[in-house]
């Protein structure tokens, strides 16, 4: 999914589950912000301090550069959580084969770790960083409807084929031709070289396809099944579900575990939310997020509100947690000053959540599946 679903949707949806404004926009600035974090390494203080931070997205996918890529810290936790076949959780972890690890790597929809991973975001709420890891879940759990059927690992099945838009006549460009602009090969030359070289990982073969909320597309995957997907159905049943848990999230501090599967009545506001998903059809992700931005504004959703993202520069978390509009990486030999408001700021509490939801999913949650992925 794009940033009009991670983050207008998810904000959306929080606000209609009841969150104030300031808090589905910490929930659904996070939730997009996955997606943006893509530096991590050492951030150095002038009073000797230091904080170090971890990222959850690559920007640029490039095959030629594949091992770069395969980072299990960031796909499996982030982006392609494993679905383990949609069975729930073994009494006793298996010791798995490659064939069945594979198998249970592969993204599912609604599976038992997603909601496995999402009840603990709920549960714990006792740190200062909680609605940040509420919104890093968010994404994750969302993705699994997006990212169903590929997986964050380097495997056959990912090497899609026969890729085909039934919805996307409006496109300035055939599939063919934006997938030649950004792999530099035809589809098929590129399949040989994925064959010969690095499979892919992820849906990087497919592009953008299954992050676009409009389309209705099929493909076979590299096993030769043929995959019908879409988009706008799945993207509706995954704003529900974000709902569900969001209500959950919401009521627990009074009720705890009674409201682990309780089932919340979907409020009429969503007829809304599914006619964006299926008519808001532009190829520019902006474009589409520009439309939600503007429908949260003029009340089509019962509230009326401003919302905006800002990623980097003036205004941006990192810029309110750090004081500077200079990009600061790791910087050992320049160090900067520690301003009052960094240990309480959205931007440090934001990676915090990112450390604390990938400690879960890698090394509390998956080992308990079989799945070892470090």
């Amino acid at each position: 999914m794009q940033i009009d679903f991670h983050h207008g949707v998810t904000y959306v949806v929080a606000r209609l589950a009841g969150f104030p404004p300031g808090e589905a926009e910490v929930v659904a600035h996070s939730a997009q912000y996955v997606d943006d974090a893509t530096s991590s390494g050492e951030l150095w203080f002038d009073n000797g301090g230091l904080y170090e931070r971890i990222s959850s997205a690559h920007k640029l996918y490039d095959y030629r550069n594949m091992e770069a890529l395969s980072n299990h810290h960031v796909w499996i936790p982030f982006h392609f959580l494993p679905g383990n076949k949609l069975e729930p959780r073994p009494a006793q972890a298996p010791v798995l084969t490659r064939e069945d690890l594979i198998e249970r790597c592969i993204t599912r929809p609604d599976s038992p770790p997603a909601r496995e991973m999402m009840a603990a975001a709920v549960q714990r709420q006792k740190r200062p960083f909680a609605l940040h890891r509420l919104g890093i879940a968010s994404h994750v759990y969302a993705d699994t409807w997006a990212h169903q059927g590929f997986v964050g690992l380097r495997d056959r099945i990912n090497l899609a084929t026969d890729i085909r838009g039934a919805n996307d006549a409006h496109h300035e460009k055939t599939f063919g031709e934006r997938f030649a602009d950004f792999f530099h090969h035809e589809l098929e030359e590129a399949e040989e070289i994925f064959v010969g070289e690095a499979l892919p990982v992820g849906h990087g073969v497919v592009l953008s396809y299954p992050d676009r909320p409009y389309l209705v597309w099929s493909y076979r995957n590299g096993r030769g099944e043929p995959i019908e997907r879409d988009n706008p159905r799945d993207f509706a049943q995954a704003a529900r579900e974000l709902y569900q848990w969001f209500r959950r999230y919401r009521d627990f501090p009074r009720e705890g575990a009674a409201v682990a599967d309780r089932a919340y009545p979907v409020p009429g506001e969503f007829a809304a939310v599914d006619r964006m998903l299926a008519e808001v059809v532009s190829e520019k992700k902006l474009e589409r997020h520009a439309a939600w931005l503007a429908a949260v504004a003029d009340g089509t959703f019962g509230f009326r509100e401003p919302l905006a993202y800002i990623e980097i520069g003036e205004g941006s978390w990192k810029h309110q947690a750090l004081g500077t509009l200079e990009d600061v990486q790791s910087n050992p030999g320049k160090p900067i000053p520690c301003t009052p408001a960094f240990m309480t700021s959205h931007w440090k509490y934001f990676h915090d959540a990112l450390q604390a939801h990938r400690f879960f999913v890698l090394n509390e949650m998956l080992p308990g599946y079989g799945i070892l992925s470090m």
